[in-house]
């Protein structure tokens, strides 16, 4: 039934003002801002949608994963930019952050509101 309908991810932020800030500034992400909240203009046309909630509570696991060719030239940028890689008790990351040796190669890090965001080598 729903097969052929475009579809799109949401999740919430209590400023949406760090929001578009940090997609927009920091990730380099096209956001438009309308009626309050974001979207996120995805490559492929993919996009995300933030809205406001003001006691919003992040999610415990990963809301969005961004698929980069050089994980590791991808985490030195963000952390130039001042973005902090996550680290996970029991998972065995580098200095970095980043994990190499279980699936793909992927380092974590949160937005404003403590969504967990990802990065993750494209094969």
């Amino acid at each position: 039934m729903l097969g052929s309908s475009t579809a799109f991810s949401g999740f919430s932020a209590a400023d949406i003002d760090a929001e578009r800030a940090f997609y927009a500034d920091v990730l380099g992400v096209p956001v438009i801002e309308e009626m309050g909240a974001l979207n996120l203009e995805l490559a492929g046309g993919q996009r995300v949608f933030i809205y406001p909630k003001e006691n919003n509570e992040p999610a415990t696991f990963t809301v969005l994963n961004f698929e980069v060719p050089d994980v590791d030239k991808a985490v030195d940028e963000l952390a130039s930019r001042g973005v902090t890689f996550e680290r996970y008790e029991g998972m065995d990351q580098d200095a970095k952050g980043v994990m190499r040796d279980n699936g793909p190669t992927i380092a974590w890090f949160k937005d404003p509101a403590g969504n967990i965001l990802s990065l993750i080598e494209s094969s």
